[in-house]
């Protein structure tokens, strides 16, 4: 079969790699053409856009934006008619890949969405597209088939990939060697994938430097980002002794002491990796004001980790919050033996609740399954 896949950032084109090789295994004639990245590319797809031209977060980011978005769209309309895949799957992306999907269904295609998107935070009134464009949605959050059976919408519980990914992992033993970390305890910074977020973020966590003499600090570089990008930030903040590493960010956090997170993919992550962390979000003040109008009092949190939880886990410092002496206070906190006792203890909880590895397998499958009827 013929494969037409979209993701719009590094966790997409992670889970969608892992997805394309378990496709592979019950389809020995699967061809794939891609939106995603490197990771995609190299499981065997035909990468048509690399997520690093498609990242626009906030919604005046996206007005910004909005011709090379509107570009983007119907250049994906006319490679997925000129590809004739015989299904379309759909990695999260909501702005984006919500819109193909309408479109897509009109066209005839069989829509699979893999990763829902988060409508349970933003808009609960969008179910009523999906269940009008898309043929099955596989869902990775224990929650999600509760929200989507109150709109009568029948998913499918796959798991979480990320089980699959750090199950797997191997760390590194020439890890600390290769990049001349000495023996002080390690605290990662993981400032987000995209260049407004890290801009945003990183100067506030290397302001933490001088007040924690005893740990080393450690950059998780995004896989689309160039060294110098990050080389400008710690040059300006005389962060020069701050050490980057990156497409190790797994390495990092299984040597890692605690971790300081921009809130996303990463904050589930740091925390199936056993780390102590403080959640971090601050984006454009117009676009967070309208973000929080939206959600409104619905949603608590916005870490995946208290979100699966129901509960205060990890600390979130969110827009005014986050600033130098609240994130020295939380790190501080959070380093602290009873406190990393009892986080890690909530983390096993959260472990449970995810279900068991083999999501892109069972995701594989399911879609398989109705393709063959």
């Amino acid at each position: 079969m013929k494969y037409y896949i979209i993701a719009g950032e590094a966790s997409g084109d992670l889970h969608g790699s892992n997805l394309i090789k378990a496709l592979k295994k019950r389809d020995t004639d699967a061809q794939f053409r891609v939106w995603g990245g490197d990771l995609m590319q190299a499981a065997g797809g035909n990468l048509r856009k690399h997520y690093r031209d498609l990242a626009f977060m906030g919604f005046i980011e996206v007005v910004k934006n909005l011709r090379i978005i509107l570009k983007n769209i119907d250049f994906c309309k006319s490679d997925i008619v000129d590809y004739q895949p015989d299904v379309l799957v759909l990695i999260d992306y909501p702005g984006f890949n919500l819109r193909i999907a309408k479109w897509a269904k009109q066209q005839g295609l069989k829509v699979i969405y893999y990763i829902s998107p988060q409508l349970w935070a933003w808009h609960a009134s969008r179910v009523h597209d999906i269940k009008q464009s898309v043929h099955k949605m596989l869902v990775i959050l224990p929650f999600e088939p509760d929200f989507y059976r109150q709109y009568d919408y029948d998913v499918t519980f796959v798991g979480h990939p990320l089980l699959d990914v750090i199950e797997n992992f191997q760390p590194d033993t020439t890890f600390l060697s290769r990049h001349q970390l000495d023996t002080r305890p390690i605290i990662a910074l993981l400032p987000g994938s995209r260049r407004q977020e890290i801009s945003r973020m990183l100067e506030t966590m290397l302001s933490l430097t001088r007040h924690f003499a005893d740990y080393q600090f450690v950059i998780a570089g995004a896989p689309a980002q160039p060294a110098h990008f990050y080389d400008a930030i710690l040059a300006k903040t005389n962060s020069q002794d701050v050490k980057l590493v990156q497409n190790e960010t797994y390495h990092l956090l299984s040597y890692a002491r605690a971790a300081l997170v921009t809130s996303g993919t990463a904050t589930l992550e740091t925390a199936l990796f056993n780390v102590p962390e403080v959640v971090c979000y601050k984006g454009n003040p117009l676009s967070y004001a309208i973000a929080r109008r939206l959600v409104g009092k619905r949603i608590r949190f916005i870490s995946l980790v208290n979100l699966i939880m129901g509960r205060s886990l990890v600390p979130e410092l969110i827009q005014d919050d986050m600033n130098a002496a609240r994130l020295q206070a939380a790190l501080t906190d959070i380093l602290q033996p009873e406190k990393t006792q009892a986080m890690q203890a909530g983390y096993a909880e959260l472990r449970q609740r995810l279900g068991q590895a083999g999501a892109s397998g069972r995701a594989a499958k399911a879609i398989v399954k109705l393709m063959r009827g």
